[in-house]
């Protein structure tokens, strides 16, 4: 099992929509994660920046590539652009974190 760890921004304003949407995630997109292989999927907010950071435990790392072809990703992604930092594809803008310290 690896874990994965990566940094996103919400938008001023958009804390609690993020987590409303968050709190009714769809039925088909957490069955997505959990067929890629995704354990443990936790995301983070530092109020005090608006960064977001997620944290998951996944069975092979290569298994998140093909998230994005996936249509119920797409329009996860279409339905969360208005509250976040996005690419031009409408996925979150998402900086990869170097793990430095674990605690087994």
């Amino acid at each position: 099992m690896e874990r994965v760890a990566f940094k996103m921004k919400l938008f001023n304003g958009a804390e609690k929509e993020y987590k409303k949407r968050h709190d009714e995630i769809w039925p088909e997109l957490k069955e997505l994660l959990k067929e890629a292989g995704i354990h443990e999927y936790s995301i983070f907010l530092d109020e005090s920046t608006n960064n977001l950071f997620g944290v998951l435990k996944i069975e092979n790392a290569e298994a998140l590539d093909a998230l994005p072809a996936n249509a119920v990703m797409q329009q996860w992604w279409a339905y969360m652009k208005d509250l976040m930092e996005c690419n031009d594809d409408n996925s979150p803008i998402s900086i990869p974190l170097k793990e430095v310290f674990h605690l087994p």
